[in-house]
């Protein structure tokens, strides 16, 4: 910085007498176009295609190469004599390989003379020509070649001058690159956890920072109800960064503490409801930043094949094929159709928390995870402490239950099928509900009653009018009729399908699936209410409601076999549609012509079917170690993908 103070007493051309046509220097060059001219302090013969002339000196703060001067048009007038910036070496538009020093900071040693180069003072550094076309290692410091660089073998990499006692590619490390690291973060933790399937993670609340947390936070839905704040996505993006800046150093702090969440009820299928827990947004961040780092983990080493509910890229569909495969091509006569009773409001909080820290060695992010247990449920007006069981509706609870299933329920039933088992078991998991299939009835009876008795030792049960052995498979029909003295074989239902034993035109085994009748009646209660409640409202509105409704059910619904379900399921909507319509006045009553140029100008969706059969779908997922994993499609090699 010698240099450039000493430089302080010299003449500084203004901006106005360095363009062409004024009086100075520039315009003497401006009546020599095409001419080289001496440089007064050197003697060497500047061409004017190097001079660069009509831009701004160089000021004293960005002579180091950290401000406006990184831009090589920005140092134009360097070369002038008596300018601030002629001590500052310039930038070269081309290297010659090898030609770039080792990384010099401030306060280091001149560079060697070179060929050439005019005799200098000690302490002082004279400008060189920007026609040599050759970088000063003083200014443009070097480093080794990275190996993800994209640089050829032969060519150096720029680095960074020293700031504050850190070395060159530390800056760069801290300034350039934190973005990358954080948007790899869950990848990372995924491909540890891949690689060291019993690694516990120590340290993972760390990587909760902005970042994450602003991901989190666009994942959320953005017309998901408000917790008991009343904070909506909207609103809570207004000052979304100072927000979440704030949350995070919260976080750290350990002064994060979620609120009670919002208790609702929805009605079920046999006529009780389903009670919600619906958190505030801040908690619905959290939690969804926290299921980002933990998910995988589980996902790439701890959770089995057959286990289908709330996971990324499992759907219920998945399920339901990897069940009817199981139904057609393993060696099933018996199925156990079993649920846990209010699953998740009977958790255990003592044994969940020993359950996390099987993986999660981080005791932050394990007091985290049990402060949502823990935070209370906000009914009306009133708070209820919560001293087990996990809240339906955040983010968290579904990977919370299906930890606390893993090693309850599916570690276990691997265990037990290998040491007790006579014969094939399968089984196909969709959160608390599952089924089991068996080739031998005393492997079910036996499944049965060590179930139950598992599942109390972890302060869970059997519902026992939902947990039941029947018979079924593809010699159901047959010893149904022998042996049990019934008409046909039993059905169980399993995420909305009635699953029947029938045949097809050629006799051959086929599993039906129709809609399940508690869940038809349900929907079609909703819509009638719907209906009932807009009739009032312009028939097109209407019309278009009923039509979204309706494809929403046969995008579900709509599997092979289930056609005069769905087309029944339409009618019902028809008829009630038109009740609701004629009902708007009291003379209103329609003949048969008029419904029919009714529906020929608001004509409802036809059932149509939007599902593959089981045996045309490629379920990559269901393949591994485990028996359901081994599932195939019908003529596929054993190992083939």
């Amino acid at each position: 910085m010698s240099e450039l103070s000493s430089s302080s007493n010299k003449q500084v051309l203004p901006r106005e007498e360095l363009r062409p046509g004024k009086s100075g220097l520039a315009s003497s060059v401006g009546d020599h176009r095409g001419e080289a001219w001496a440089d007064e302090r050197t003697g060497r013969v500047i061409e004017p295609r190097n001079a660069r002339i009509g831009w701004e000196p160089t000021s004293s703060n960005t002579a180091e190469g950290h401000g406006a001067a990184d831009n090589p048009r920005s140092d134009a007038a360097a070369l002038l004599p008596g300018s601030e910036s002629s001590a500052r070496f310039h930038m070269p538009s081309a290297r010659e390989p090898g030609g770039l020093g080792r990384c010099l900071v401030d306060g280091d040693i001149g560079r060697q003379a070179r060929e050439g180069d005019e005799p200098q003072s000690a302490g002082a550094r004279a400008p060189q020509p920007h026609a040599s076309e050759e970088s000063d290692a003083l200014v443009v410091p070097t480093c080794k070649k990275s190996a993800n660089s994209r640089v050829t073998p032969e060519e150096s990499m720029e680095g960074r001058s020293a700031a504050n006692g850190k070395s060159a590619w530390g800056n760069a490390e801290g300034t350039q690159r934190p973005q990358v690291r954080r948007a790899h973060i869950t990848k990372r933790v995924g491909e540890r956890a891949k690689r060291e399937k019993d690694a516990k993670f120590n340290n993972l609340l760390s990587h909760m920072k902005t970042p994450l947390l602003k991901e989190a936070y666009q994942r959320l839905r953005k017309d998901a109800a408000a917790g008991v704040d009343g904070e909506s996505w909207s609103s809570y993006g207004e000052q979304l960064d100072a927000r979440l800046q704030e949350l995070e150093e919260r976080i750290h702090r350990g002064n994060y503490h979620p609120q009670p969440v919002r208790r609702v009820h929805i009605p079920k299928g046999d006529g009780r409801t389903r009670p919600l827990g619906i958190p505030t947004l801040e908690d619905k961040i959290v939690q969804q930043a926290a299921r980002m780092l933990l998910e995988p983990i589980y996902e790439q080493s701890a959770f089995l094949g057959f286990s289908y509910g709330f996971r990324p890229c499992r759907s219920p569909h998945a399920a339901l094929g990897a069940l009817s495969l199981m139904l057609h091509c393993r060696k099933v006569n018996w199925v156990l159709d079993a649920d846990i009773r209010s699953f998740f409001d009977t958790i255990d909080h003592g044994w969940m928390q020993k359950f996390i820290e099987h993986r999660v060695a981080d005791g932050r992010m394990v007091r985290l995870l049990m402060k949502w247990l823990h935070a209370g449920v906000m009914e009306g007006n009133e708070l209820h402490d919560v001293q087990e069981g996990t809240p339906q509706g955040g983010s968290i609870s579904p990977l919370m239950a299906n930890i606390y299933l893993h090693y309850v329920l599916d570690v276990w039933v691997q265990a037990w099928r290998k040491k007790h088992a006579h014969g094939a078991v399968y089984i196909v998991r969709y959160a608390d509900d599952f089924v089991m299939g068996f080739q031998h009835e005393q492997d079910a009876l036996a499944m049965r009653a060590a179930l139950a008795e598992r599942l109390a030792k972890f302060g869970l049960e059997l519902h026992a009018d939902k947990t039941r052995v029947l018979r079924f498979g593809r010699f159901a029909g047959r010893d149904s009729t022998r042996l049990d003295g019934r008409k046909r074989p039993e059905t169980f239902d399993f995420l909305g399908f009635t699953h029947i034993c029938a045949s097809g035109r050629a006799g051959r085994f086929w599993v039906v699936r129709r809609t399940a009748g508690k869940k038809r009646k349900m929907k079609l209660a909703k819509l009638r209410e719907e209906t009932r409640r807009h009739r009032h409202k312009p028939v097109v509105e209407q019309y278009r409601r009923l039509c979204e409704s309706l494809r929403g059910h046969y995008g579900y619904y709509g599997v092979p076999g289930n056609h005069r379900a769905m087309n029944s399921f339409r009618g019902h909507v028809r008829r009630d549609w038109h009740a609701a319509l004629q009902r708007r006045s009291q003379r209103a009553r329609w003949s048969a012509k008029q419904r029919a140029q009714f529906d020929r100008l608001f004509p409802l969706p036809p059932a149509r079917i939007t599902r593959l059969f089981p045996s045309q779908l490629f379920l990559p997922l269901t393949r591994g170690g485990s028996p359901v994993r081994e599932i195939r499609s019908p003529g596929s090699v054993r190992g083939a993908a």
